[in-house]
């Protein structure tokens, strides 16, 4: 056996090993004991509408303290990833680990199968160091795809639960009540939206004013109608005027940008669809109706050379 397959299998071993300590290290702190019982010490009052992946104060645990030396990340990094995370609905310290160490092991797999099983030669170099910058690159794409899928869902949502609040506020609840309501009704629909609503319900529970938890929901989504909601919401408490009026305005607002993003993705349409007529379509049509008289051309010439 060869040194470079020596080293490859090493690297493969190291990489299969630190995945598989990882998962086994969330799955056990998942059924701890402790944690079981405070998952039902919380499941208990609230009929199951905290979720426990939500915490407030995320400690880390013994194992992954002991993995968390091998990520280059210094803690301002670190509080940044959990940021980016945190928009994609990951909260905590687990994911940021993850994440990091997809950083590593991705790279170091792509380009260890490339180097192994790759074309021979000086090309060898070349696409093995590229896969491995792609393989860097890939789960900070991932990771982005899912904040704008996430942030689509909540901008497309906020209408609805706009609307869920007016309801809940003319029928006579409070505030609180709205949000907790609206986020058991949009739990289907809208299961990030809905996930962000109980977020604010626990952190107004753990002891939290309401308008602090407000503007963490705008921070944490990271989308424009969320921060004018927040906005709105800080000035009518602040000045007393009636919310009801306020979120039913702000729901018009909301639901003619929807109705508008709506129509400006219909008038795109045709813009995309240039590309796949002209690379997919029309070379077919023109084989289809040109490609017969050019065989008869080609027929005729040939019996004329003859």
């Amino acid at each position: 056996m060869t040194l470079d397959m020596t080293l490859t299998l090493a690297a493969v071993f190291l990489t299969v090993a630190l995945l598989a300590g990882v998962i086994a290290n969330s799955v056990l702190s998942y059924s701890a004991a402790g944690r079981r019982r405070v998952r039902g010490l919380s499941d208990a009052p609230t009929q199951g509408l905290v979720k426990e992946s939500i915490s407030l104060t995320p400690t880390l645990s013994p194992n992954a303290k002991r993995i968390a030396r091998f990520i280059p990340k210094s803690p301002k990094d670190m509080s940044k990833l959990r940021k980016r995370l945190a928009l994609a609905g990951y909260h905590g310290l687990t994911p940021a680990l993850i994440f990091s160490f997809c950083e590593l092991a991705v790279p170091a797999a792509l380009a260890g199968g490339m180097f192994v099983f790759g074309p021979s030669g000086s090309s060898r170099i070349l696409l093995t160091a590229f896969t491995g910058m792609v393989g860097y690159i890939m789960p900070g794409l991932v990771l982005q795809r899912k904040i704008e899928l996430r942030k689509k869902i909540i901008q497309n949502g906020l209408p609805d639960a706009l609307d869920l609040f007016i309801v809940c506020l003319e029928a006579g609840s409070s505030l609180d009540q709205a949000i907790l309501k609206t986020s058991i009704d949009l739990d289907v629909p809208y299961p990030p939206l809905a996930d962000e609503l109980r977020m604010i319900t626990t952190e107004m529970r753990a002891g939290k004013p309401r308008l602090e938890a407000f503007k963490n929901f705008a921070a944490r989504c990271g989308v424009d109608d969320v921060r004018a909601l927040v906005s709105m919401l800080v000035q009518a408490d602040r000045f007393g005027t009636s919310i009801a009026q306020a979120l039913r305005t702000h729901a018009d607002v909301s639901r003619t940008k929807r109705r508008q993003r709506a129509e400006e993705r219909a008038g795109k349409i045709g813009v995309k669809l240039v590309f796949p007529l002209v690379f997919c379509l029309f070379p077919a049509f023109y084989v289809v109706t040109l490609g017969p008289g050019v065989i008869q051309f080609i027929r005729f010439f040939a019996t004329l050379n003859n």
